[in-house]
């Protein structure tokens, strides 16, 4: 778990110094902006997938590379079609997006009110035991005052 968490900071540290240095020529904006929504939308479907346990390597990887390169395709064929075909793909990844996302809380806030329904059964639990304790106590009272 750390590990990952250490060499996905890395990837994270290095795509960002890559980006400061690389000069992306004014042509190829569209490629990149769909190329990374296509990137982003497979990283938030594997966080996705493994809240189900779901998550596969070979699946995220595959995703992770074709769809970047398919959007690349579409928006190409869009020029080449003097058509914006890129529009397409950015509503559908973007719609992904938000879906996996979606998902991904909505997993959180399950695991957040298990939570705490945990710890309002060990609450009631442990006030039961105060109260017989005290109930015990208040009977010795009585007992001692009789």
């Amino acid at each position: 778990m750390i590990l990952g968490i250490i060499i996905v900071a890395l990837f994270v540290l290095c795509g960002i110094l890559a980006g400061q240095h690389i000069i992306i020529p004014y042509s190829s904006y569209q490629y990149v902006a769909v190329a990374i929504l296509a990137c982003l939308d497979s990283v938030f479907g594997a966080l996705a997938a493994s809240t189900g346990k779901k998550f596969n390597m070979k699946i995220f990887l595959s995703g992770f590379f074709f769809n970047a390169i398919f959007a690349m395709f579409l928006v190409y064929l869009g020029q080449l079609l003097n058509v914006e075909i890129y529009l397409a793909a950015v509503i559908v990844f973007g719609g992904r997006i938000l879906n996996n996302f979606s998902i991904i809380r909505r997993d959180i806030m399950d695991k957040a009110q298990a939570q705490r329904r945990k710890i309002r059964k060990q609450n009631i639990a442990t006030n039961k035991t105060i109260k017989t304790d005290l109930e015990a106590e208040q009977e010795e009272i009585d007992n001692d005052i009789l």
